[in-house]
């Protein structure tokens, strides 16, 4: 079963950027994507990418905002946010879809692998 690890996150000043990353091993996955969670909410879809064709989806919340991509030789997907809001503060988690599945991705229930979240705090 694959395993991901996340890296990067922090403290932030409203306006300001991050760089998330997330390590996969143990395979090689179909679909990797990134969710957020805010204390007291949902688990949020933020983006996925495809890994083979890099096709790529955002959250409406974060779209223009924040850009996924994915490095073959690393095999890591990375997530740049950019212009971050204090409502972009979160528990940032990186999933893998291992097998292919009929939805778009955004359901976490189509996931089978999960980081375990690293915090990502914007200040106003």
């Amino acid at each position: 079963q694959l395993q991901v690890v996340e890296s990067g996150g922090g403290l932030v000043q409203a306006g300001g950027s991050l760089r998330l990353s997330c390590a996969a091993s143990g395979g090689t996955p179909k679909v990797m994507g990134w969710f957020r969670q805010a204390p007291g909410k949902e688990r949020e879809f933020v983006a996925r990418i495809t890994w083979s064709v890099g096709l790529t989806l955002y959250g409406d919340s974060v779209k223009d905002r924040f850009t996924i991509s994915r490095d073959f030789m690393k095999n890591t997907v990375s997530l740049e946010m950019n212009s971050l809001k204090p409502e972009d503060t979160a528990v940032y988690m990186c999933a893998a879809q291992e097998s292919p599945r009929l939805g778009s991705s955004r359901n976490p229930d189509e996931y089978d692998s999960w980081g375990q979240g690293t915090q990502v705090t914007v200040s106003s």
